[in-house]
């Protein structure tokens, strides 16, 4: 029996851990025998593997063989894997999310759910010295540079790293590495793939051997295309001839839609052409019409994946009623709404044509890359915009209240915004920003990946001023999280100079009563305190809740917000009495407005107890301190940061009632920061 390493502390591990999706075994799948003896090769000499080909070779498929053959092999001999990773490499927030993840899983001591990056570098530390059996696979690396340092070190030999990706330059290899290029099928592959295909689906009296041939030579051998072609024949069940009747015509078609010019790989017209075809066919069969409008917005999506609800939004179905060809009506065009069953139907068909692949029921929706170049070329020009704003309004209505709670699907999300906007830009700024831009940015802030963030928010501050302008409110905004992003990261000073340019600028194009004016001027109010100028601080924030009470109201969320700011304030010059009244009208006005549960509810109560304790009144720290662990327990859960500072919070208060100790010092709001549309 495979006995697994337990962690140095903490609780017992779940073994053996697995983080990610493995892609599912492709129908009719290839072994690639002469790729695999150059991977066995390599391997064998201890050395990471990167499977190096252009796109639609099936490097992903050979990866995902090689680690399910490994994740399940029997454990009696002590060979399995104790841990396996697989992640998505474009970006390093995705591979940083997924060793986040990994360490949570581990018990590694020292994570902490809101620093994904601290957590990241724990998990590194691990793979380097640990006993266990790991293997971290890194998917579709497109910028070695970017992720270099979270490649991992082997350390003691029983880890290895397998990655794919379309470069094959100097950067991938060496340092350990060797590059193992994976190419097209060999004519025997291909007739092979199409003979197995048809008879694991019944049909193999579809099979002719010349025409098999003829098929693979046509489709330049591309596994891609190839999947295509038989996906077609299955449902379809034209003969192999007659196929290609077809798919010589619509290659005849290729001119206007794919150059020969740019399709600089040489792959992308026998998957087009191949697409087209079987795009054909789902809008012959699909009666709603709605497979062509979805194709697009799946197109414009991370080939990561993004979630299946998204074509169900509110947002996406008002999108589908006009973007699919209107019915006649009476002599007039009519757009009938569209239903969450027209939907899944059309993606069923996209599935069973092999344009889309889902591996569950709630599995990220996947499209290949090549596929989505080919569609993409189908959506007409004035289209685009429309198209690519449908897919931000559906992203931007499944990202989660709390992105800690969710936080493999707040990184998709993200890995989705970046994606659309790289794709689609200017669509998502243009005539406004898009919500989901600056949602990106408060969700880095959130998963602790600072560094990231201010990346993120230096080039949204770059982009808003050249599309808008300097002036521009989308461009006050974008600096205004970039503040936010250096204040999150420690660097204090920049973020308090560029709120203090910030405000000025808000009040010159908005004016001084402008909310978002104040909502600048309350978070100038945090930088002073953050740089020790407490009573600026103070001045600002009781000047800040004059005029939100004067014009917001005493009720306002964000009215509430301020007075609250201001009782820390009171504190941090010692003004205990102060911060006390304060905090207990807050108190009141949060369970009011509110509600007892609500997390900013149970950030005031936590303040006030440490208030309570400033002032020698212990017992009623003691008894209020207890409430709010109990309550932060049963609403964020006991390993939630909040519910964490809470327990820290109340040890102290109980050994400060024993033995006069000072107080420590305060737990800010959640969130303490404003940051707009977001």
């Amino acid at each position: 029996m495979h006995v697994h390493p337990a962690p140095v502390q903490g609780p017992s591990v779940e073994w053996p851990v697995w983080v990610g999706d493995v892609p599912r075994r492709a129908a009719a799948f290839q072994p690639r025998t002469q790729v695999r003896k150059g991977l066995k090769a390599a391997r064998g000499a201890g050395r990471d593997v990167v499977l190096s080909g252009p796109g639609g070779v099936g490097k992903s498929q050979l990866a995902a063989s090689l680690a399910r053959e490994l994740r399940d092999q029997e454990r009696s001999d002590g060979a399995g894997l104790d841990v396996l990773v697989w992640v998505r490499a474009t970006g390093a927030d995705q591979v940083i999310s997924a060793y986040a993840e990994a360490a949570g899983r581990l018990n590694i001591p020292g994570v902490s759910p809101d620093d994904e990056d601290g957590a990241a570098r724990l998990f590194l530390r691990w793979m380097a010295a640990s006993g266990s059996r790991w293997l971290v696979v890194l998917d579709d690396v497109t910028d070695p540079a970017a992720i270099r340092e979270w490649w991992p070190d082997s350390g003691t030999g029983r880890g290895w790293v397998l990655a794919t990706s379309r470069r094959e330059d100097a950067q991938l290899s060496g340092e350990g590495r060797s590059l193992v290029r994976v190419g097209l099928y060999t004519d025997s592959e291909a007739r092979a793939y199409l003979r197995r295909r048809l008879t694991d689906a019944g049909h193999v009296y579809l099979h002719d051997p010349i025409q098999a041939g003829e098929m693979a030579a046509e489709l330049g051998h591309l596994p891609l295309a190839l999947g295509h072609a038989a996906a077609y024949l299955i449902n379809k069940r034209p003969t192999m001839a007659d196929y290609l009747i077809l798919l010589r015509d619509t290659s005849r078609r290729l001119g206007d839609l794919l150059p020969a010019s740019a399709d600089t790989e040489g792959y992308g017209r026998p998957v087009t052409a191949s697409l087209l075809l079987s795009l054909d066919a789902v809008e012959e069969a699909d009666a709603s019409q709605l497979a062509r409008p979805l194709l697009h917005l799946a197109s414009l999506m991370d080939p990561l994946g993004h979630p299946v609800t998204a074509w169900t939004t509110p947002e996406v179905l008002d999108h589908l009623r006009t973007a699919r060809p209107p019915q006649r009506r009476r002599l007039r065009k009519h757009h009938p709404p569209v239903t969450e069953a027209e939907v899944h139907n059309a993606l069923e068909f996209l599935r069973t044509y092999a344009l889309i692949t889902q591996d569950t029921a709630t599995a990220p929706l996947r499209m290949h890359a090549l596929t989505a170049r080919a569609v993409r070329e189908t959506i007409p020009s004035g289209a685009l915009t429309a198209t690519a704003r449908a897919a931000a309004d559906a992203i931007t209505s499944l990202w989660p209240h709390h992105d800690h709670e969710e936080r493999e699907l707040a990184a998709l999300l993200r890995a989705n915004v970046v994606h659309l906007d790289q794709l689609t830009r200017p669509a998502l700024w243009q005539p406004t920003t898009h919500p989901c831009i600056y949602m990106a940015s408060q969700s880095l802030t959130e998963a602790g990946l600072y560094h990231q963030a201010i990346e993120y928010d230096e080039t949204t501050v770059r982009l808003s001023s050249s599309i808008h302008g300097p002036d521009h409110t989308d461009t006050l905004d974008a600096r205004n999280n970039l503040a936010v992003s250096y204040r999150a990261v420690g660097r204090f000073e920049e973020a308090l100079g560029l709120r203090e340019r910030v405000l000025a600028d808000y009040e010159r194009v908005l004016g001084s009563d402008h909310p978002a004016t104040f909502d600048a001027r309350n978070n100038l109010g945090g930088s002073y305190g953050d740089v020790g100028r407490f009573e600026e601080a103070v001045d600002l924030g009781e000047r800040v809740l004059a005029d939100r009470e004067r014009v917001l109201g005493s009720d306002h969320p964000t009215t509430l917000s301020t007075r609250h700011n201001l009782a820390v304030s009171y504190r941090d010059v010692g003004r205990f009495e102060e911060a006390l009244d304060l905090g207990e009208r807050v108190l009141a006005d949060y369970e009011r407005v509110l509600g007892s549960d609500h997390p900013t509810t149970l950030s005031t109560r936590h303040n006030l107890a440490s208030s309570y304790r400033d002032v020698g009144r212990f017992e009623e720290a003691v008894d209020l301190g207890e409430r709010v662990l109990a309550d932060r327990e049963r609403v964020l859960g006991s390993d939630h940061p909040a519910t964490l500072s809470t327990r820290r919070s109340l040890a102290r208060t109980r050994e400060a009632a024993a033995a006069l100790q000072q107080p420590d010092t305060v737990t800010p709001l959640t969130t303490p920061d404003y940051q707009p549309k977001s």
